[in-house]
């Protein structure tokens, strides 16, 4: 589903948006890769990864929880401070300067 123009993300920045009737959080890294995932903060139930923190750690790129400030890799959706929680991760092309992204893997639910 095309959810977006590339060039409206912003580098290090995150974004709400529907994929259906889901909530996803879209995130454009400086090196100008996208990752999408699950909006819904697992600990707190509210909907707002797409407002967290953006950084790494080593070489995993990550963004924390605006709520309890988890850190979740934007690669695999696994939280990287409690192994056993995880966020649903959706696949994301680039496409003719659109942002496209798929239906999820299912993590997380």
């Amino acid at each position: 589903m095309n959810v977006c123009a590339f060039d409206v993300l912003l580098p290090e920045r995150g974004v709400a948006a529907l994929l259906g009737d889901v909530q996803i959080a879209l995130f454009r890294t400086h090196d100008g890769e996208v990752f999408a995932i699950g909006n819904q903060d697992p600990f707190s139930g509210a909907n707002v990864m797409s407002r967290g923190i953006v950084g790494s750690r080593g070489d995993v790129p990550t963004v924390a929880s605006p709520m309890f400030k988890q850190v979740f890799d934007l690669r695999t959706g696994a939280c990287l401070d409690d192994p056993a929680v995880s966020l649903p991760v959706y696949p994301v092309t680039i496409r003719d300067g659109q942002v496209v992204v798929g239906a999820g893997d299912g993590a997380g639910d």
